[in-house]
């Protein structure tokens, strides 16, 4: 078998009665970080107007439709993914797994969920579904190269999750190995999503864990109807998914430990609203404020090292050295690290026009200077690091250095962290917290079609 047929008979037998309590108890974890993420987004302008503009083209009021999360209107499947796993990505919340440098919950988690709704699937069906979506786009995204992929301008979100969709689908679907193998096929030719939206300050980053999501259910639903799909994607002589989106792909990481070696467990979660390759350096902000006393008129110099593609992504560009606009500060290393060291925190409120444009901290990142690090880039993508120095006028020194930031696995959050973190988000669309138990305690609405436990969730 090929890395794709392995793949997809490791998808056909997952058995949750024959997984680790853990990978189950961390599942649950990420289900509840993806869908606080996208609740939280879910009055955003952006996001309404889009679900404005969507109600004008499909039937709100189908009665087999699916909810879009903190609004009382239902969708087909399909647009109800699409809509559900865009709203995951707005805030920059959304978990990370950072040896593939996948956003994985904001796509697998709103295919799993608007999928489990519409079949009726059970809770242990469910729960499935996720782990097999997690396992799969992690890998793919190993096995694409991680820097090589990124420097090539590729979004490995959406390369990468169009499988993770299409895995969690087929699971749900219950389609067999070579059906699996079929949706898995075409959800690789449909990959897709580059990085080009920085250079033009373009809100279109969450159209891709959106696409991804609803481009690998497709890709399921059309293999159960009978369609084939390309088995060797990713090795094909003519063709070959990996070879044209990197020069260091690993084919190997695909399967290596598969069943075995859960990846679900290896996921970060993000404290901060912004990219993940801003947040060592909010960490060392944070940090040196608390040690030194820092007198910010008196700063005359900040230099931060990080690896490559922290620096391309967050430090290079015009918008990350002068943010003006929320996804240009979101991406900035010099504005969340200033904002940072005169907070004390980085938060939603932050990435308001008054916040960004406020004269302190604008005064304070053009002293920023960063740069990439050989050492970082070494260790990258398995830890995610920077050092940082603050050179005062008078010759004085402040340094540190974060070798993992805060909510990796390496330097992780507790669960009461990601509750804690959950409970605003939700209050957005739900009053009551009750949402965060039912779904922490998931497994025992096992009785219960999962249609069923998501309207009890969502009338909470």
């Amino acid at each position: 078998m090929n890395e794709l047929e392995q793949l997809s008979d490791f998808i056909f037998n997952f058995d949750l009665n024959e997984t680790q309590e853990n990978v189950v108890e961390t599942a649950k974890i990420c289900i509840l970080d993806s869908f606080s993420a996208a609740v939280g987004a879910s009055k955003d302008k952006l996001i309404v107007d889009i679900i404005g503009k969507y109600k004008e083209f499909y039937n709100s009021e189908n009665e087999n439709g699916i909810s879009v999360w903190g609004h009382n209107i239902k969708l087909p499947v399909v647009q109800a993914v699409f809509i559900n796993a865009m709203m995951g990505h707005k805030l920059e919340l959304d978990d990370v797994h950072t040896n593939s440098k996948t956003h994985i919950g904001t796509v697998v988690v709103p295919s799993a969920i608007c999928l489990a709704q519409y079949l009726k699937a059970s809770a242990k069906e469910f729960l499935e579904a996720v782990i097999c979506g997690y396992e799969v786009m992690s890998r793919i995204g190993m096995g694409f190269g991680v820097s090589s992929h990124r420097n090539k301008g590729w979004h490995v979100t959406s390369t990468a999750g169009t499988f993770g969709a299409a895995a969690a689908a087929s699971k749900l679907l219950k389609l067999n190995v070579k059906e699996t193998t079929h949706a898995l096929g075409m959800a690789g030719t449909q990959s897709f999503g580059l990085w080009a939206f920085l250079e033009d300050s373009a809100s279109s980053k969450i159209l891709h864990p959106a696409r991804a999501a609803a481009s690998g259910i497709e890709a399921a639903m059309l293999a159960k109807a009978g369609m084939t799909g390309p088995v060797s994607i990713l090795r094909a002589n003519d063709g070959s998914l990996f070879k044209a989106m990197s020069d260091e792909y690993d084919l190997s990481m695909v399967t290596k430990d598969l069943g075995v070696v859960f990846e679900i467990k290896n996921v970060d979660n993000k404290p901060y609203p912004c990219c993940r390759s801003t947040h060592c350096a909010i960490d060392s902000a944070i940090h040196l404020r608390n040690s030194y006393n820092i007198n910010i008129n008196d700063v005359e110099e900040i230099q931060i090292g990080t690896y490559l593609v922290g620096y391309k992504q967050c430090g290079l560009t015009e918008g990350s050295k002068n943010p003006r606009t929320s996804t240009e500060a979101k991406f900035s290393t010099p504005y969340t690290f200033a904002t940072a060291l005169l907070n004390g925190n980085v938060s939603l409120e932050h990435f308001m026009s008054e916040s960004i444009n406020n004269e302190n901290v604008q005064s304070l990142l053009k002293k920023v200077t960063v740069y990439s690090d050989d050492e970082f880039t070494k260790r990258y993508p398995m830890h995610w690091g920077c050092k940082t120095k603050i050179i005062m006028k008078d010759g004085n020194v402040f340094e540190t250095e974060v070798k993992d930031a805060s909510g990796s696995t390496y330097n992780p959050v507790s669960k009461n962290d990601i509750k804690n973190k959950a409970v605003p988000l939700l209050k957005v669309a739900y009053e009551e917290n009750s949402v965060i138990e039912k779904i922490l305690n998931i497994e025992k609405y096992s009785d219960l079609s999962f249609e069923s436990f998501m309207s009890e969730v969502q009338e909470a």
